[in-house]
């Protein structure tokens, strides 16, 4: 996802708002302005990192970045969220694939270089993803010769990502079995795009605001981008698009991302699949290259280009003739009205019938020149060579460059139908005054319709771009939870290993105390049993699900607890301390024994004492019982 930079740094003041303050700091020690940002996005963005390091506010926040500048590294991954995939949202990949690359070959042809720029990368999943597309359409070899795919982003450590080109089996879920065979190297744990086809695929760091745009570029996609910034923001970016893009190629957004508000820079080719066209804007430039047939180098081309959309695609009839009096361009309506042969260009127009039929054109054209201004000739009824009559109109108009005289350009109007209605006006002209008033009401009632009609179409209008922004808002909310939820699986992940290898160190110490062959009672520093091993269950009868987390002289069990006291409270104060005693005691059974109690401190690495070690056994008549004879007696009680 990219940064962005405002065209002008606006300075902050000790007065203004603390996000505002925060905003500023960032853009001043790392050069990243968010600004552009829609801010309740921002807000939340900042605020997950704010709770993460226990902050309560911006100022306090800002304080926590200057003192600790490697929470900027966090700050930045959490604003821009890179949350993406192989062919993501299937159905827009599929109308890609089938419907806009063929149509993308065909315009360019069979030899020409295409240019594709993926603008927010992030991790490259999507960059490889037209890359597939590409490969698969046009083959490998072909792919390799003609294609180059720039893939950007701000994200230097997604950009690091993407460059590897390698995924775990969780992140290729889209990409199907076929392409993943053809297209995917696999290891033991991870797929790598093909060595051979990443080299068409170019990483690169590029702010979508304030960096220049990639030029000539006859496929843009930039998907789930811009409804991270605000509608000024957008504009902007959308603009370095429209100045991107060829003529002839596509812009692919993401489904949030519909442009309604942008119609004069691009125009929808499937607004459901978010393909767009470009609009394309002819110059001052252009239009005088037009009238003055300027026929070299790259100015032909444009001549030529002006030709075939503005003169051949017009309905009208229309001709060109330069200040010599030759005639420099026909368009095809002309043509086919005048009967006129390609050779007919290039010749001086009186040579030509069309110099005086169906209209006298010198004396007009002169006169233009002279006066400089537009002369209206006509109507006149002509009957052309498919042998239907109409009425023609003729407007010369002479076409100058400051105070150069270029020519003059002929215009043929068929009036035929504003003849006819003007016959049947003059007709209906007397029944018509007769009912002015009533169509006079009508005409009013008709315009404050309208007006209503109008004001509801600008409320409908504001009410879709409230939707827009709503639904942008919403997916963006969406991926900041996928970011979240894998944050959580990764959390979950570990807990569930730490919690198993902990379920192996009590079991490892449980059979540890039990391998002792004696009852042990661990007590914390107020005398709470902490842990009871198996001999103790059996020696006494108390299973440790109900002993542990109670008091150890509130146990009702055939031992004196009361003459325990003052052994763990000695051991409680020299972590040095080793006590024996005999106690009378009874067993679970019933049964009078007398029990050999150790009585030991257990202490931390730093030496202090956190709770006592009791060590209790049958003790036997000559002494302690060895490891035998405590096992025999632990199997008799």
């Amino acid at each position: 996802m990219p940064a962005t930079d405002t065209p002008e740094s606006v300075p902050v003041s000790d007065e203004a708002e603390p996000l505002a303050l925060l905003l500023d700091h960032l853009k001043r020690s790392r050069g990243f302005d968010f600004t552009g940002y829609k801010r309740t996005s921002l807000e939340r963005r900042i605020a997950k990192r704010m709770d993460a390091v226990d902050c309560s506010g911006y100022l306090e926040y800002l304080d926590y970045l200057e003192v600790h500048p490697e929470e900027l590294s966090y700050l930045f991954n959490a604003i821009l969220i890179n949350v993406t995939a192989f062919f993501r949202d299937a159905p827009a990949w599929e109308y890609f694939a089938e419907e806009v690359v063929p149509e993308l070959l065909e315009r360019k042809g069979p030899e020409a270089p295409i240019r594709v720029w993926c603008a927010g990368c992030a991790s490259g999943e999507e960059a490889y993803t037209v890359a597939v597309v590409l490969a698969a359409a046009l083959g490998d070899r072909e792919f390799l010769r003609r294609v180059k795919i720039y893939a950007t982003d701000v994200d230097e450590e997604a950009l690091s990502t993407a460059r590897q080109g390698s995924y775990t089996p969780k992140q290729v879920d889209g990409v199907s079995q076929a392409f993943l065979e053809r297209y995917f190297e696999r290891t033991e744990q991870r797929f790598n795009f093909r060595k051979d086809l990443r080299r068409a695929v170019i990483f690169g760091r590029n702010d979508l605001v304030q960096d220049a745009p990639i030029s000539r570029i006859d496929l843009l996609v930039c998907r789930n981008t811009l409804m991270y910034f605000n509608a000024e923001t957008q504009a902007q970016i959308l603009r370095r698009f429209n100045f991107a893009l060829d003529p002839a190629g596509f812009l692919f957004l993401g489904k949030s991302e519909m442009l309604i508000a942008h119609t004069d820079l691009f125009t929808p080719v499937n607004p459901k699949r978010r393909v767009f066209a470009k609009v394309s804007k002819s110059t001052p430039r252009d239009r005088l290259l037009l009238a003055a047939n300027v026929d070299d180098g790259d100015v032909g081309e444009v001549d030529i280009a002006i030709r075939e959309r503005s003169f051949d695609a017009a309905p009208v009839a229309q001709i060109v003739v330069d200040a010599e009096g030759t005639l420099v361009l026909a368009n095809r309506r002309a043509r086919e009205v005048f009967n006129l042969a390609r050779d007919d260009l290039r010749r001086p127009l009186k040579d030509l019938g069309l110099s005086y039929r169906p209209l006298e054109l010198r004396a007009p054209i002169d006169d233009a020149i002279r006066e400089r201004r537009t002369v209206t000739l006509g109507p006149v009824t002509w009957t052309g060579a498919s042998g239907d009559a109409c009425d023609l109109e003729a407007q010369v108009t002479p076409l100058i460059a400051g105070t150069t005289l270029l020519g003059v350009g002929v215009t043929y109007l068929d009036v035929t139908a504003q003849q006819r209605l003007r016959e049947e006006l003059d007709r209906s002209k007397r029944e018509l005054e007769t009912a002015y008033e009533e169509l006079q009401s009508t005409v009013e009632e008709l315009e404050t319709t309208n007006e209503e009609l109008q004001t509801t179409v600008e409320e409908l209008e504001t009410t879709n771009e409230e939707l827009q922004t709503t639904n942008e808002e919403l997916e963006t909310t969406n991926e900041e939870l996928q970011s979240t939820n894998q944050e959580l699986e990764t959390m979950n992940d570990e807990l569930r290993q730490r919690t198993f290898e902990l379920d192996e160190v009590n079991g490892f110490l449980e059979m540890i105390l039990t391998s002792l062959g004696v009852a042990v009672v661990v007590l914390d520093k107020s005398g709470v049993v902490r842990w009871w091993n198996a001999h103790a269950e059996d020696l006494w009868g108390l299973r440790s699900e109900a002993v542990v987390g109670q008091h150890l002289l509130g146990l009702d069990i055939g031992l004196p607890v009361e003459q325990l006291k003052t052994p763990i409270r000695e051991a409680l104060k020299d972590e040095t301390y080793r006590g024996d005693l005999v106690l009378a005691a009874t067993s679970r059974r019933g049964k009078r024994l007398k029990c050999h109690l150790t009585t030991l401190p257990l202490s931390v690495s730093d030496g202090e004492v956190s709770g006592v070690i009791l060590l209790l056994e049958r003790h036997q008549a000559n002494g302690r019982a060895d490891a035998g004879d405590r096992a025999r007696s632990g199997d008799a009680s």
